[in-house]
């Protein structure tokens, strides 16, 4: 069962509502959702919100080491409580996938994105579950880099919010009832946006 929610992304104003910062997006939702406030501890190297969801009590996480070094913050944090690496959910952003889809995988390779890298190594296995979000529009992109890190807004900003929402909900499903094949296919078939559409019309 899921004790550890972590949310990838970059600490500071200048990158909210950036594709790199929709996991810390997607446990923001979760903790406001649920009466919890993220504290940022020093020590931890993180943000924390402790929450309680489906009758237990969890902590959602947030790194303030900036992505890169994310496993940094996450590792000692789950060693020293204890956590196991299949206790931990990671959300993240995907350039693989679409805007208006999400992945929900119980291990994996990291996929180039640089958090996982960062988490992995010093984990030591990559059987760790993560929820990842896509975030490509369609459009061409020119330097991945600056991509990730330059924020979305209109129309692009308004199907994230969407998208962020559909996987606050996904991860609240996973701490209630597991990675069950039902909860894999019910999340990773969807298409968030095409559903508010047709909702819409």
């Amino acid at each position: 069962m899921i004790r550890l929610v972590v949310g990838l992304g970059n600490p500071g104003l200048k990158y909210r509502h950036t594709p790199h910062n929709v996991g810390f997006e997607v446990v923001d939702i979760v903790a406001s959702r649920h009466g919890g406030s993220f504290r940022v501890s020093r020590k931890d190297r993180a943000g924390l919100a402790a929450v309680t969801l489906a009758d237990r009590a969890m902590v959602l996480m947030q790194p303030t080491t900036y992505m890169n070094l994310s496993g940094e913050a996450v590792v000692p944090y789950a060693r020293y409580h204890g956590i196991e690496p299949g206790e931990i959910l990671v959300v993240c952003d995907d350039i693989n996938l679409p805007l208006g889809r999400i992945r929900i995988r119980q291990r994996g390779s990291p996929g180039g994105h640089k958090g996982l890298l960062s988490i992995l190594p010093l984990m030591g296995t990559n059987e760790f579950p993560r929820l990842r979000i896509g975030i490509d529009t369609g459009e061409p992109i020119d330097d991945l880099t600056e991509y990730v890190l330059r924020p979305f807004w209109g129309k692009h900003r308004e199907a994230m919010e969407r998208v962020c929402e559909g996987a606050a909900d996904a991860v609240e499903r996973v701490i209630a009832v597991g990675l069950t094949g039902k909860v894999l296919s019910e999340f990773n078939g969807r298409d968030f946006l095409a559903q508010q559409d047709s909702a819409a019309s």
